[in-house]
């Protein structure tokens, strides 16, 4: 055998061998006890104070994108990123403007409950 069908061989093994390593998790028994997390795989909204800078408003879909500073509650770092809002809210709000906020977030979803022009 040459080089080259050796490496050719093992690049081909390597990953099946690996596969082969691997057992399915169905059925193992898992003890939870002392884990101080939500079974239902729903995390608990958590309420934040923050300021930024509007970026976009759009009415149609509901949503307000805000750079905002760290907000140190949620552990969340400085970054500009959407946020849910009712119309009333929008309606007060243009790109560029200063604004301090309340929000309430939940998984993946967040929700303007308070906003304010600085």
């Amino acid at each position: 055998m040459n080089i080259m069908s050796i490496t050719l061989a093992t690049l081909f093994l390597v990953p099946a061998a690996y596969a082969a390593d691997k057992k399915p998790m169905d059925g193992m028994p898992m003890d939870h006890k002392g884990m101080n997390m939500q079974m239902d795989h729903k995390s608990a909204a958590q309420t934040a104070t923050a300021t930024g800078t509007i970026k976009k408003v759009n009415t149609e879909s509901g949503t307000v994108t805000i750079a905002h500073g760290p907000v140190k509650a949620l552990g969340w770092p400085a970054m500009t990123m959407g946020f849910k809002a009712k119309p009333d809210q929008l309606q007060k709000l243009k790109e560029g403007d200063k604004v301090q906020f309340d929000i309430s977030s939940q998984g993946m979803d967040s929700t303007v409950t308070r906003i304010e022009k600085q």
